[in-house]
Parts: C-alpha cells; sequence; structure tokens
C-alpha cells in the first residue's frame, strides 16, 4: 500500500442496536492496532455501560454519542436531518482521512472527505425478503433518501454480492452512480479452543423481535426437536412489543463473553433466516465449533457454501427434521462443524482490515488527486 494514501484518521458512524456495533467495534480496533485513529459517532440508543467500557480499552478510539433516531425506524426524518448536521460538525472539526458511514441515507451529505457508505441491510430488501412483495408506499421518502445517498457515495460496500446487488437493485446505483462497488466479508476472532464434546442443545442469538430472523418458525419447530432449543437476544421490539417465544428456552439479553460461553456449549447452530445479508452471528458459532442449519437464502449459501445445511425457513417440520438428523449423529454433526470451522477460519479479522484500509487508501488518492491544491487543517 501507498503509505502517503494511508488514512490515519476515520469518522466511523455506527449504532448500537445488535450486529452493526460489533462489526463497528472491531473494525475500529482493528484500525487502531494499524495506527488510525477512530472516531465512532453512535445513533440509536445509548451506548450501554458495557459498551461504552469495549471501546474505552482500545487506544486510538474515540466515543460520541446521540439517541437519534435510525433511517430504518419509523418516521425518523427529522432525527436523521439533525445527525446529519451533527455529522457535519464532527467532520468539520475532526477533519478525519475518510468518513465511513454504517447507513445510506448520511452518504447524500456535502462531506468533505470521501464517503464509504456500508449496506448492512435495508428496509426495502428487507421487507421484500420477509413479506415476499415490495414495501409500501409510506417508504417512498426511505427509497428517495437512500438512493440520493448510494448516488453520493464515494464508495459503496457491502458484505455479501447478495446484498450489494439488492443495493443496487432498490435504489438504482447501477446506472451511472459515481460510487466504487465492492464486497468485504465481515470477520469474527476465531476461537482459541473448542471443546471435545458438545451438548445435546440448539442455539440462536439475534434480533428475536425481528421478523427476518424468524424465532416464530424456531418456535414452532421445537416440540419436534429432540434437544432444548435456546435463543438468546433481545425479545422487545423498538415498539413496544415483545415477541412470543413459546417452548423456546429464553436466556435473555447476554454480555459477549455469555454468548460466547453458550456457543461452545451447543452442538447445533440454527439460524433459518428469511433475510440475512451476513449473519456475524452465524460465523461467530462457526468458530465456536457448532454445526450449522441455516434458512436456505442467497445471502448464507454465498457464504457458507456446501458447509452448513440449508432448510426452506417458512417449514417448521423441515427445521425440525434438519436438526434432529444432526442430533441423531454425533460423527456427521462433528464433521458439519469441522466443514464450517475450516470456512470460518477463511474469514479473518486481518483480511477484512486490509481491504477497508485498500480501499480508503484509493480514495484517499482519488481525492488528492482531484484536489491537489487543497490542504485541510483541523
Amino acid at each position: 500500500m501507498d503509505e502517503r494514501a494511508r488514512p490515519s484518521s476515520v469518522l466511523m458512524t455506527t449504532d448500537t442496536i445488535g450486529g452493526v456495533w460489533t462489526y463497528s467495534l472491531r473494525l475500529a480496533s482493528l484500525l487502531a492496532e494499524r495506527g488510525v485513529t477512530v472516531v465512532l459517532a453512535t445513533m440509536g440508543d445509548e451506548p450501554t455501560s458495557a459498551q461504552r467500557r469495549a471501546a474505552d480499552a482500545v487506544p486510538n478510539i474515540e466515543l460520541f454519542s446521540t439517541r437519534f433516531q435510525l433511517e430504518w425506524m419509523d418516521d425518523p426524518w427529522r432525527d436523521v436531518d439533525r445527525a446529519g448536521e451533527w455529522l457535519l460538525d464532527l467532520e468539520s472539526w475532526l477533519a478525519p482521512d475518510v468518513v465511513h458511514l454504517n447507513t445510506l441515507a448520511h452518504a447524500a451529505l456535502p462531506f468533505q472527505a470521501p464517503v464509504v457508505a456500508v449496506a448492512h441491510s435495508c428496509v426495502l430488501s428487507w421487507w421484500r425478503a420477509v413479506h415476499g412483495e415490495d414495501a409500501p408506499p409510506r417508504y417512498r421518502e426511505y427509497r428517495e433518501r437512500l438512493a440520493r445517498g448510494v448516488a453520493n457515495a464515494a464508495a459503496l460496500v457491502a458484505p455479501t454480492r447478495a446484498m450489494l446487488s439488492a443495493v443496487l437493485d432498490h435504489y438504482g446505483a447501477a446506472d451511472g452512480a459515481k460510487a466504487i462497488a465492492r464486497v468485504i466479508p465481515n470477520a469474527a476472532p476465531p476461537a482459541t479452543s473448542v471443546p471435545a464434546e458438545k451438548e445435546r442443545l440448539v442455539l440462536s442469538v439475534g434480533r428475536l423481535w425481528d421478523e427476518a430472523k424468524n424465532v416464530a418458525a424456531l418456535a414452532a419447530a421445537a416440540p419436534l426437536v429432540a434437544a432444548p432449543i435456546a435463543v438468546a437476544g433481545s425479545d422487545l421490539h423498538p415498539s413496544g412489543a415483545r415477541v412470543a417465544l413459546g417452548p423456546l428456552l429464553y436466556l435473555g439479553v447476554l454480555p459477549r463473553s455469555a454468548i460466547k460461553a453458550w456457543l461452545a456449549r451447543a452442538a447445533i447452530y440454527a439460524h433459518p433466516a428469511l433475510y440475512e445479508p451476513f449473519g456475524l452471528s452465524v460465523l461467530e458459532a462457526a468458530h465456536e465449533g457448532c454445526a450449522l442449519v441455516l434458512g436456505d437464502i442467497p445471502s448464507l449459501r454465498e457464504t457458507w457454501g456446501p458447509d452448513a445445511s440449508y432448510v426452506d425457513p417458512r417449514d417448521p417440520p423441515a427445521i425440525a427434521a434438519a436438526l434432529n438428523a444432526l442430533l441423531d449423529d454425533r460423527r456427521a454433526t462433528a464433521a458439519a462443524a469441522a466443514r464450517a470451522r475450516a470456512r470460518a477460519a477463511k474469514l479473518t479479522p486481518r483480511a477484512h482490515v486490509d481491504a477497508y484500509l485498500a480501499l480508503y487508501a484509493e480514495l484517499v488518492r482519488s481525492a488528492k488527486r482531484a484536489a491537489p491544491g487543497i490542504v485541510r487543517c483541523a
């Protein structure tokens, strides 16, 4: 890499709900190890004390937090606009080399630094996958705002080809957009060891209130499965409604250390998702030696290939049959787990951060060529 183009500072947005926080903190930590200063600007809920401690523990990371609503929430646009003003002020004050947005709408803002917009998910592709039809007219402003962001970004990133294709499909970026489009898979650190003996236990982790995670199908399958199915994560929708978990063993919202411990115990990780742009929890489960039973959708097929079992996510008896087939054959379960772990080992944190650093450097070089006489001052 051209060291002159290596960024020294990045302004990165994130939220505190679900996998985006995990992704952002991991990437920020990896960048910090390479000498890059990262400002994490959070929206949504305030960071928890555990999240603040995790960020504070990493040198070269500074945390700024707000409670502005996120673009996928109901009627968020006043907050989205206020968050945009705040982000522009932060950029003006910090003068980062790159602005890394983990949302799409804010990429339409007139940032001075080149903008990387990462598509972790979107409402329109979520709606089509979950409901089998296009999103209703009330999401017109959402579509227009994200389309402007995608068209204005210097680079558009997604963790799978499936997600990138969905963004290009819904927001028209294929027609003359200036953005570099790139797939950068997510990563997770491997487990140091895997227990020799796994328990007869099925586990699933995530935002249980999210229909796309399909916990309802897992609950319907549970009475047919010859082992307990435990689930961890929030069952409380942002609207205040709780999801019904039926016969599932609910573990609550757990710290990462506890999730890791449960993954180490479970023989099988079940994720019969209707929609999943990548599936960070699946990657973590594979690292911990779980056999994988996943929803048969393009993004999960892309990531896991022949090294997982796939089920129709709308067919609870088929989900139960796939789980029971592994539970009844320890040797097959161990072999499936070994294949998944070997595949997970290819999604390394080093490759992940190298890909982002290479992209940042490419954008910094382009920005310098475009404005060779401009020197930015903090």
